[in-house]
């Protein structure tokens, strides 16, 4: 395998790869497991816009509900700042999904990076986030300014 695409420690900055290696997300509904890697956080931005459901309620893929956000033409703030984010090169970022946030989590352990955004919408006022510090998703009203952590998927070969 090249040296490149031979991921590191979980926890450990992946080089060349844009951020920290979060470890493999399992093969869930027929796709694929997949190497995830979290980015640098990039600010606080709103989910928004509040009282509008959109199509993004997938629980385990971001990657779609990004794309949905930001093709459906609408203010989403999260989903945009996490799209734009370019890391070594690499411009293929999303917003996480609550399921990719937690496994994360899971992988990671302990880390102090607050409450921060997933893709997951739960209802037209909220969408999912996930307390670093201890694992618990939050419902958050899309309104409110929470961190983002974009992430990226790498197949495993």
């Amino acid at each position: 395998m090249n040296a490149q695409l031979t991921p590191p420690n979980i926890g450990e900055i992946w080089p060349g790869q844009g951020g920290i290696y979060a470890g493999i997300v399992p093969a869930r509904n027929g796709a694929e497991a997949y190497h995830l890697i979290i980015g640098e956080e990039i600010g606080r931005f709103a989910w928004d816009p509040h009282c509008d459901h959109s199509n993004a309620s997938s629980l385990i893929d971001g990657q779609a509900n990004t794309k949905d956000l930001i093709e459906s033409g609408g203010d989403y703030p999260a989903a945009h700042a996490a799209a734009q984010h370019i890391a070594d090169g690499h411009a293929d970022f999303y917003l996480p999904a609550a399921a990719e946030l937690y496994e994360a989590w899971l992988n990671l352990g302990y880390k102090d990076w607050g409450l921060v955004w997933s893709s997951s919408q739960r209802s037209a006022n909220n969408a999912f986030s996930l307390l670093f510090v201890d694992g618990y998703q939050v419902n958050s009203g899309k309104n409110l300014e929470l961190r983002v952590r974009p992430v990226r998927r790498l197949p495993i070969q």
